[in-house]
């Protein structure tokens, strides 16, 4: 099945069913394949045929759901984008995908004014300067032409956040997004009575993919906050009585923090707590399962490359095994940690992470390089290194690419940088491997100290004494102001190498 396939069955299905809202207008499954269509005409009529690659971007909002199935009707591609990049960042993701379109987000004009090349765009939701407004012209669009779409054909161009290097562009096919829906909905056992609440970005892939495309495939209703806020994260819950949320860590905690009166809110009607992007501590999985009085989290954990398709902590594993990403794959996939190419890890042991799944993407957009180094036998090598526990459980120690070979023994930086941040004065720290000419490397921290707070770092080293062994104590500390990250928050280490190199 497709996309498009998927879509039309549920317009039919269930056409005056509620598939999409916000906090005050919906819209029915009919009413969308409506939209969407409307949206694709307008496409075909400026030239955007099979295979067209067409950048959007966007905040989450109907236009990003109409425009995202109208490039698709209209056979195209679609290029989901980051709505936190600057000018000079999307001219690159449009420049490497070859789009010949950019819809934006009338809040986002000030980039989409400031881009370089030479590209067609067209404003989502608000009048900009003298650029088409898509409205006016799904009003002024021809009747849609039908195009014939197959399972095999591409569907997205998903970009890598860049933490080693420029972003790579993940190709997904109709199949492939279609596939990663079904492993969501699987997951939590999503069926057409729930409600999903999307908070996060829509342009991330779990969120679009998993949970977006995961409800759609269950033929339930889609809840579209603009952006995440902790207040209406809370009310959209209580007031669309929403079944299902997905959201970082981090999403989970600031209601707590920010919103005094939280315990008076209606929050019985949800489900499924799902949460990725990072592990939860033990005592963290305690302190929300009091808070949000439900034992119904589920850890996932996935790569853009995989659709994501990962592994899933089930809720009645969490209390035991927090910290954990699980011991099982989630459906559609499989996984297995490998101490080489050869030899599995075993209990107490730890490797890479390989996947494959039924979501897997197809290739790296014009990088055939990157795509078979990042195979093996037909498995997809994560990058990931774990650690095996009893039971399988899997808890991820660090990227390979960060791990650090001093003197002939491996330093995970990630343990290193959680044993540093539990010094109240650190507010953010990273922890790379500096050249040395006779242990091969050295450990490096480099530090963000918090506001107003005082520390040498001959007292950060006595501090972590007691925490590491000595070959895992940094033998260098940088105190900057801030460090380098990501629009989506990732800090780049490679740029942190680059810098201290010439240090």
């Amino acid at each position: 099945m497709n996309i498009i396939e998927l879509m039309d069955a549920n317009a039919a299905k269930y056409p005056e069913k509620i598939a999409l809202c916000n906090m005050d207008t919906a819209f029915t499954f009919r009413e969308v394949r409506k939209k969407s269509e409307e949206a694709a005409a307008c496409f075909q009529a400026l030239g955007i045929q099979k295979g067209s690659p067409v950048a959007i971007m966007s905040q989450n909002s109907f236009d990003f759901v109409f425009s995202f199935f109208g490039i698709l009707k209209a056979g195209g591609v679609a290029v989901p984008v980051n709505h936190k990049l600057t000018a000079v960042e999307v001219d690159y993701i449009l420049e490497n995908s070859g789009a010949s379109l950019f819809l934006f987000d009338g809040s986002l004009a000030k980039v989409a004014l400031g881009l370089s090349g030479e590209i067609r765009k067209i404003s989502l939701d608000t009048l900009t300067q003298d650029l088409p407004f898509l409205k006016d012209l799904m009003d002024k669009a021809p009747v849609f032409a039908p195009v014939p779409i197959r399972d095999e054909d591409r569907a997205e161009i998903l970009y890598t956040s860049g933490t080693t290097g420029k972003p790579k562009g993940c190709v997904h096919t109709h199949q492939s997004v279609v596939s990663a829906g079904i492993t969501g909905a699987k997951a939590i056992g999503l069926t057409e009575t729930d409600i999903m609440l999307i908070a996060m970005p829509i342009w991330h892939s779990s969120p679009l993919n998993n949970w977006f495309m995961g409800i759609t495939y269950a033929g339930g209703a889609s809840v579209l906050l603009r952006e995440y806020h902790p207040l209406h994260f809370l009310e959209a819950i209580e007031k669309k009585a929403c079944t299902a949320y997905f959201g970082a860590p981090i999403s989970y905690l600031m209601p707590l923090q920010m919103i005094p009166h939280f315990s008076k809110f209606n929050l019985s009607s949800m489900r499924a707590w799902i949460y990725g992007g990072g592990p939860i501590a033990p005592e963290t999985v305690k302190k929300l399962t009091q808070a949000y009085q439900s034992d119904r989290f589920y850890q996932v954990y996935g790569m853009t490359e995989a659709g994501p398709t990962g592994t899933v902590l089930y809720p009645e594993d969490h209390l035991e095994h927090a910290g954990s990403i699980g011991n099982k794959a989630l459906p559609g996939a499989q996984i297995k940690v490998m101490k080489n190419d050869t030899a599995p890890a075993g209990t107490g042991e730890t490797g890479e992470i390989w996947l494959k799944a039924d979501s897997m993407m197809k290739e790296y957009l014009g990088n055939p390089g990157a795509t078979t180094d990042a195979f093996h036998d037909g498995w997809y090598r994560t990058g990931d290194m774990a650690r095996v526990e009893e039971g399988g459980f899997l808890f991820i120690v660090d990227r390979i690419k960060d791990m650090i070979v001093t003197g002939g023994e491996n330093v995970y930086s990630k343990e290193v940088e959680d044993r540093i941040m539990e010094h109240p004065a650190i507010a953010e720290a990273a922890v790379i491997g500096a050249a040395h000419a006779e242990w091969g490397e050295t450990v490096c921290a480099v530090i963000v100290l918090a506001k107003d707070a005082d520390l040498t770092a001959e007292a950060l080293a006595e501090f972590l004494a007691q925490r590491l062994a000595k070959y895992k104590i940094p033998r260098k500390f940088h105190f900057v102001t801030e460090l380098p990250h990501t629009p989506s928050g990732k800090i780049m280490k490679y740029k942190l190498r680059e810098e201290l190199s010439h240090v």
